[in-house]
């Protein structure tokens, strides 16, 4: 089975709004082109060139609520290791491509939202702070400069999803190391490991040690065939597409925090880099070079999200 072409002309989310018509110039100085407001207050809008979407109360908490972006803190929580614990909803999205979600998020969080959505191809709304206005147009707009793409999403292991939650833990604890997966309902002859619980290779007690699990699927894989390496940051995660000699990487820092000097190993021979970078636009990459089969290059900085398109 092979996986279908994923469209990069992906909407911007749309961001929920209820504060008035009233609220129009601040929204025109945000930038924002994607609105969706109550149905009451449509009406209210249309003298106006921007027309928002109604979406009622009703609506948005029937669509599945996608938990906040960010790193959570873990006070009190015993742990083998120190590994910032990311709270990341992509997986969830490539479990239910064509499902409807919707973020709740406080004062900081929209951007990161946003950009998570955008990247995962999720049909999604984002309800945000209004302190959050500005930084969310901001995102929405950087990401409609982005060049529309047709690739294949790259995987190093096919995961079996039988929808229990602790195959969904696996997916969860797959995304956020960075060991790229695909989803599928059975085994499949194309994919160099398949991972499904409940088989003597992989007892479903096995998840419940995240870190253990990890390192033995990361053992079975190998780095050194491991399509994406991102080296000195516990906080970014990747997803990887290619097609025809050409690749996009799109990166999402969690963190909160600006990151300096990203390094990066993706498999296949690259010659040339083009990074989209949120509040920078456009960066030259640094550092490229080619091995036999990877390339690797260092990200000059990423604050929310970056877009490199390898070729």
């Amino acid at each position: 089975m092979t996986p279908l072409l994923l469209s990069l002309l992906t909407a911007v989310p749309c961001i929920y709004w209820t504060g008035g018509a009233e609220t129009r110039p601040a929204i025109e100085a945000a930038a924002i082109t994607r609105l969706c407001v109550p149905p009451e207050q449509v009406p209210a809008w249309a003298s106006g060139p921007l027309t928002p979407s109604p979406l009622s109360e009703a609506d948005l908490k029937a669509r599945e609520l996608l938990p906040s972006p960010g790193v959570a803190a873990r006070s009190g929580l015993a742990s083998p290791t120190r590994m910032p614990w990311v709270v990341a909803g992509g997986w969830r999205m490539m479990r239910q491509p064509s499902g409807h979600f919707a973020y709740v998020v406080p004062a900081g969080k929209a951007a990161l939202a946003i950009a998570e959505a955008f990247t995962y191809g999720a049909d999604a709304v984002v309800r945000i702070d209004p302190a959050d206005l500005q930084a969310a147009g901001a995102m929405a707009a950087f990401l409609e400069t982005i060049p529309a793409a047709e690739l294949t999403p790259v995987a190093d292991v096919a995961v079996v999803d039988d929808g229990s939650p602790v195959t969904g833990e696996v997916l969860n604890l797959l995304a956020r190391r960075n060991l790229l997966f695909r989803i599928v309902s059975a085994p499949v002859p194309d994919a160099p490991i398949t991972i499904r619980l409940g088989t003597p290779e992989y007892p479903a007690a096995e998840a419940a040690e995240p870190s253990a699990f990890a390192l033995k699927i990361r053992g079975q894989v190998t780095d050194e065939r491991r399509a994406l390496r991102i080296f000195g940051s516990e906080v970014v995660v990747g997803r990887l597409t290619a097609a025809g000699g050409r690749a996009r990487l799109q990166l999402l820092n969690y963190g909160g925090r600006e990151i300096e000097g990203l390094r990066v190993r993706v498999r296949g021979r690259y010659r040339s880099a083009k990074a989209y970078v949120a509040g920078s636009g456009p960066l030259a990459i640094e550092d490229q070079a080619t091995g036999d089969d990877a390339t690797e290059f260092t990200l000059p900085r990423l604050v929310t999200y970056a877009a490199i398109d390898l070729e």
